[in-house]
């Protein structure tokens, strides 16, 4: 240890200084120097990169539990004890910061718009009733944030953006997204949370420009959107808690994917009689077509 305070602290002092204040020879710190570092010594400074990363993302609150948490969520097989260790050699602690408020809350002076859905989750046709929201993704670059919107008649995934920012933006692309695919009707009631995203000017600009009125969940009320929050949390289970994601760019190709071409297309839904959002409406559209 008073080799690596040497090495840590020698841009500053001298080695030689260094050594006689620690009582050590500089033929011996020379030697330390040189040697080939140990597989563990590698393993731990693999680690530590991970959990500097890990104490970062988590604005710099979070202790040995949780981030060991983290690490053994993306497959690290290692102990709370080695992780509360290389903390402190690096001078890591969890801290109890104030209150962090959320970037998508709304301000209190922002639209409001009534409860219109209540609840209604079971509609009829489709193109009538869409609900949209943001969650996020911890990868080692960083956050990733995914938005999205769902026709809750076939709980199809009609339109998502992932960006790697909170702005306006990310919701509007997840909305033209939607139209441009599903070209909807005059009636259509697009439901969110009350997030500074859907409330701001330029959204709820779009949404009249396209004939789509709005409903607001309950403030702080989850259940509202709960086929929404139902999709975040089968997405993270079968696809984003199954293992560490190192970049951004990985992690959204991943989610593309799942959305595309398992979620829609291959995925069962118990709510939908055990078919699919595409099969779902493939029988739909055709039933139509034959009392037609």
């Amino acid at each position: 240890m008073r080799f690596a305070f040497i090495g840590a602290e020698k841009a500053r002092h001298s080695v030689p200084m260094l050594c006689r204040m620690l009582h050590v020879s500089r033929s011996g710190y020379y030697a330390w120097q040189r040697r080939t570092p140990s597989r563990r010594a590698l393993e731990d400074s693999r680690l530590g990169t991970l959990i500097v990363s890990s104490h970062r993302e988590g604005r710099g609150t979070y202790g040995s539990p949780r981030i060991l948490d983290d690490l053994r969520e993306a497959g690290e097989r290692v102990s709370r004890k080695r992780v509360a260790r290389l903390m402190k050699e690096r001078n890591l602690v969890g801290e109890m910061k104030k209150r962090w408020r959320h970037p998508s809350a709304a301000p209190s002076d922002a639209v409001v718009a009534p409860n219109t859905l209540d609840r209604a989750f079971n509609v009829p046709q489709p193109n009538r009733v869409w609900a949209s929201d943001i969650t996020y993704v911890r990868t080692y670059e960083g956050w990733l944030y995914l938005a999205v919107v769902i026709d809750l008649f076939s709980r199809r995934v009609v339109g998502w953006s992932i960006q790697s920012s909170l702005h306006t933006d990310i919701v509007l692309s997840a909305l033209t997204m939607a139209v441009g695919q599903r070209l909807p009707g005059p009636g259509l009631l697009q439901h969110s949370d009350r997030g500074s995203q859907y409330t701001s000017d330029d959204y709820q600009r779009t949404l009249r420009s396209h004939g789509i009125a709005c409903s607001f969940s309950g403030r702080g009320n989850c259940w509202d959107n709960a086929v929404v929050e139902s999709f975040f949390g089968t997405l993270k289970r079968e696809l984003i808690h199954r293992r560490g994601w190192p970049t951004r760019r990985e992690a959204a190709e991943a989610i593309h994917e799942y959305i595309e071409v398992i979620y829609n297309r291959r995925r069962r839904h118990t709510t939908l009689g055990g078919k699919s959002p595409a099969v779902f409406e493939a029988l739909a559209l055709t039933q139509v077509a034959q009392a037609a």
